[in-house]
């Protein structure tokens, strides 16, 4: 599918991958540190993936959420996968802070302030992958 976005990846950065899944940094959303993690295959929906792979999946899923409550101490991890036009299963890791734009609301929902200006640490992306690499290795 030379039209997916998930495959072309034009505008996120890859911090760990391990040719199955990898994972993404969104750095460019108001939201400071959201990650989404992506089976590589075309794949559409969880039960799509047989238990092993799952486990696999979700193994990763839970790595990123103790790293960036590790490394940004979040109000609250968001966990969703919600994707409707991605032909690739994916989990959204967003963290929360009491000053986002939308908390405690979902970060779908309408703003209630404007962005914070909250930033993640300048070693952000060096330490999320060595906390990648250690749990996942």
């Amino acid at each position: 599918m030379s039209d997916c976005p998930y495959c072309r990846n034009a505008t996120d950065q890859v911090i760990w991958s391990d040719g199955v899944t990898r994972v993404m940094y969104i750095d460019d959303s108001p939201f400071v540190g959201w990650c989404r993690v992506i089976w590589y295959a075309h794949e559409l929906e969880l039960t799509d993936l047989d238990e092993t792979e799952r486990t696999r999946l979700m193994r990763t899923v839970y790595a990123v959420e103790t790293g960036l409550r590790k490394l940004l101490s979040p109000a609250k991890i968001n966990l969703a996968s919600m994707g409707t036009a991605m032909p690739h299963v994916h989990w959204h890791i967003v963290p929360r802070f009491a000053d986002d734009t939308h908390f405690p609301d979902p970060v779908w929902s309408a703003a209630k302030r404007p962005v914070s200006g909250r930033t993640v640490p300048a070693d952000f992306v060096t330490a999320m992958q060595a906390h990648l690499v250690t749990l996942l290795a």
